[in-house]
């Protein structure tokens, strides 16, 4: 895949020139490859009916005009097929809703077409598109651009968070999932697929329909990711419903969620004003703070819940109030602090943790895993994420997707600990807890790597900035009154 994202990347300067940014042409990927995996997938877009000009005509979608044609006539046939696939109802038309080709030039469309056509994408061990996404997504972002890391979690913590959550839809005729902050997909793709092994890919044909057109559920705020969120789930034989929209500043759609897995942006900024929501307790503007309480409104009574949330969350603005009223409605039962780096290259300073909790039961006890203090941290060359970080921490979880499972409280040197209600309450509801302490920091020769202590000044600069501007929109707010 690393090669294959060096040579999608690679002719990416080329396009420039053309007039065509790396968003547009990643765009323009999302097109093409999925074509091609349709048609290696044996799924027909040859006779695709639409109307024109008040009249019903049938246009070859498939990738085989791709193959057989050149010069202006190909540049003709890719608009055309845009705009047929735009125009089909139901999954396929969401998927290409106002899509429009952005080469001018036939050659390096051409070009672009055979490098498609020279891989077998669906041989590939690996959700491709999400892959070559993504990578083109760190190709950018390691020249200086932001926004990278926001539609994408590390697959490895998704295994780990889909392992013990258990997402099994066959427990319920009405069972649904979702991830209010969906990106490219990356949760729901990984429930399937655990789903597939635990059933060694046999569902009963009772479920089969059921399960992948009234199963999955997702909101993206970003039309981009979107899309690539209904390819990769459309290519895997499902039908789910993808919204796009805002989660948080929407009202309550008044649907209902048994299992939600989400890592929400990163930022705490939202819109610069709470959002007007009757469900909403706390009335505040960090957008992380809210999507907690959309979490908790949307989760059906006794569903449960894994969010990923960054270590300032846990503390700043209103985090108290609104971690007193997540307590108070859910079992907080298990908090993850992941180690540092998580999220390299994208959002490397930033510290995050995964609060797992079941809406009904009030919390009575939270366990922490401190999979951070005196752990190296992660990098991409030398100490990439893998899944085996994840083992002890899953051992300590249990079986029970609830966290009700039998536990051991290891005590001060141990990694896992226990903490009451009354315990978190004295503290204020602050949920950033460790008690370990960090023999990096008390050894000036095994300081962590500059970069890093970088990138971690400045997300905490980011995070401070984030409240000076909170607090200077509330005494404009109070000027204007």
């Amino acid at each position: 895949m690393s090669d294959v994202v060096s040579k999608l990347w690679g002719f990416c300067h080329t396009l420039r020139h053309d007039g065509i940014d790396y968003g547009d042409y990643i765009e323009q990927l999302t097109y093409l490859m999925f074509l091609k995996m349709s048609h290696e997938k044996g799924i027909d877009l040859s006779k695709v009916k639409y109307d024109e000009n008040k009249k019903q005509v049938e246009l070859d979608c498939s990738w085989t005009p791709f193959t057989e044609k050149s010069g202006t006539d190909l540049l003709d046939t890719f608009n055309q097929i845009l705009r047929a696939l735009s125009r089909q109802s139901g999954l396929l038309g969401d998927i290409f809703t106002q899509a429009m080709p952005r080469f001018t030039n036939p050659v390096n469309l051409k070009k672009v077409i055979n490098m498609i056509d020279d891989e077998d994408w669906s041989s590939m061990e690996v959700d491709v598109k999400g892959a070559a996404f993504e990578g083109l997504l760190e190709k950018s972002a390691s020249e200086g651009k932001k926004g990278a890391g926001q539609y994408f979690t590390p697959r490895a913590l998704i295994q780990s968070i889909v392992k013990v959550m258990q997402p099994d839809p066959r427990v319920s005729k009405a069972y649904k999932i979702c991830d209010p902050a969906v990106g490219t997909a990356g949760f729901l793709m990984v429930a399937y697929e655990w789903l597939m092994e635990l059933t060694k890919s046999a569902l009963e044909r009772k479920d089969v329909l059921r399960i992948k057109t009234q199963t999955y559920y997702g909101q993206e705020l970003v039309p981009r990711p979107r899309r690539l969120a209904l390819m990769n789930l459309f290519l895997h034989g499902l039908e789910p419903q993808i919204y796009l929209g805002d989660s948080i500043y929407e009202p309550d759609r008044g649907e209902r969620y048994d299992c939600i897995l989400t890592n929400p942006p990163f930022g705490t900024k939202g819109a610069n004003q709470a959002p007007v929501r009757d469900d909403f307790t706390v009335s505040t503007s960090n957008k992380q703070l809210n999507f907690i309480q959309h979490v908790v409104t949307i989760l059906e009574p006794g569903g449960r819940a894994a969010m990923v949330l960054p270590d300032n969350v846990l503390f700043a603005d209103a985090a108290g109030d609104v971690i007193k009223y997540l307590m108070e409605d859910c079992n907080v039962h298990t908090i993850l602090r992941l180690p540092n780096g998580t999220f390299t290259p994208y959002s490397q300073g930033v510290k995050a943790n995964v609060i797992y909790f079941q809406k009904g039961p009030k919390t009575e006890n939270t366990w922490i895993y401190d999979c951070r203090t005196n752990i190296p941290g992660v990098t991409k060359k030398d100490r990439p994420l893998t899944s085996a970080m994840f083992e002890d921490f899953e051992k300590c979880y249990g079986k029970d997707p609830n966290g009700r499972s039998k536990r051991k409280d290891q005590g001060d040197e141990g990694r896992f600990r226990k903490f009451t209600f009354s315990q978190i309450k004295d503290r204020g509801f602050n949920l950033d807890i460790s008690w370990l302490k960090d023999e990096k920091l008390e050894d000036p020769n095994s300081l962590p790597e500059p970069q890093l202590l970088v990138a971690d000044a400045i997300t905490e600069l980011n995070a401070c900035v984030d409240e000076l501007q909170l607090i200077l929109d509330e005494i404009e707010a109070e000027d204007v009154e």
